[in-house]
């Protein structure tokens, strides 16, 4: 998580928001300037949830130029989900390639000025896009525009997304978006500026969207943030374990992919390195309590591994160690806390984090 200082600003308006400064005019009239919000959702085996989130873009105060849809070779009755929108999205097609080459193809689809991702299981909030309207309008140098959102779990709000622990940075938007991803997902994105950089690398299966967000900052993007709860971001109960594995490999993935990168400063490599070495830690304890589980032959020896990496935390260490002497003890608190973090908000949160 990161923790860089921030400012804020308000409007006359009383619209809150956090910006880098700027020595560019903002505009004093900010609902004169006309922008435009194309919403694009990817869309896989998602019909239980995608009608909901359709209704939250159809159903905005200021309206979307259009909801674009691309279903990713799914095979459930997604058409059926969609018919009662059908006159209000835009649907493509496409054989299954995942998520990051379906919002490549509904973002090359788009013609508004930002484009807005959407996921097919969260929601926004009536006033989302006027909202960003709004901000986009004081702030026209920004390319990036996201919002606070409530985190809901179970059909209950648990929380919101961020927090003093896991802040929007503003000072040096550079340095933070290598640290860490402290956007959150259901941004708009300059169009102009998502082409320029190529989209969404779809060779990364996991957290591409941190890698795009990264990409387009060390280009010379710049992100606001409205200070609103403007969307519902859902956490679904699963294999909390599973999801924190793809998660840090993703996570490294896209660290390994930026220290090898031209054109960082000494400090910014230097940033992305010690992320990336947090990474590879927390992986590596978290695939010993895979091979722990799984009762893999190598477990023993990977733990010992574990737990003598010069850069491991002294609570790694000891869990690491725990693994080594015991395995078999290890093993059932391993499997006892997962049931337990099944149907715990918080842990599957954090297993996401």
């Amino acid at each position: 998580m990161t923790t860089p200082s921030t400012s804020s600003a308000e409007t006359t308006g009383g619209l809150r928001y956090l910006a880098p400064e700027t020595d560019r005019p903002t505009c004093a009239a900010p609902w004169q300037r006309t922008v435009s919000f194309s919403v694009c959702l990817p869309a896989y085996q998602v019909e239980p949830w995608i009608g909901a989130a359709v209704a939250s873009a159809i159903n905005q105060t200021y309206p979307a130029h259009e909801i674009i849809v691309c279903d990713d070779g799914s095979t459930d009755r997604l058409d059926a989900a969609l018919a009662p929108y059908e006159d209000h999205v835009t649907l493509l097609r496409q054989p299954n390639q995942g998520a990051a080459a379906a919002r490549n193809t509904a973002s090359s689809a788009a013609s508004g000025d930002f484009v807005v991702f959407l996921d097919p299981d969260d929601r926004f909030v009536p006033c989302r896009l006027e909202r960003l309207r709004e901000l986009a309008g004081i702030r026209p140098d920004l390319d990036i525009l996201t919002t606070d959102a409530f985190i809901e779990f179970e059909d209950r709000v648990i929380g919101r997304y961020y927090t003093e622990e896991n802040r929007f940075v503003v000072d040096d938007q550079r340095q933070g978006i290598l640290g860490a991803n402290f956007l959150f997902g259901l941004l708009a994105v300059r169009r102009s500026a998502l082409a320029a950089i190529g989209g969404f690398d779809e060779s990364l299966p996991d957290v591409y969207d941190w890698d795009c967000w990264l990409r387009l900052i060390l280009a010379g993007a710049r992100a606001g943030m409205v200070d609103e709860p403007l969307a519902v971001y859902t956490l679904r109960p699963g294999s909390s374990s599973s999801s924190r594995l793809r998660l840090l490999r993703g996570r490294q993935n896209v660290l390994a992919k930026a220290c090898a990168r031209h054109g960082l400063s000494g400090v910014e490599h230097g940033v992305a390195r010690d992320a990336l070495v947090r990474v590879q830690q927390a992986l590596a304890l978290e695939e010993v309590k895979e091979l722990l589980v799984l009762r893999g032959p190598d477990r023993r020896r990977r733990a010992w591994t574990a737990a003598t990496r010069a850069e491991a935390s002294l609570t790694s260490r000891f869990r690491a160690l725990g693994a080594v002497l015991s395995p078999a003890l290890a093993r059932r608190l391993l499997i006892r806390q997962r049931h337990r973090a099944e149907g715990n908000p918080a842990a599957v949160l954090a297993a996401r984090q």
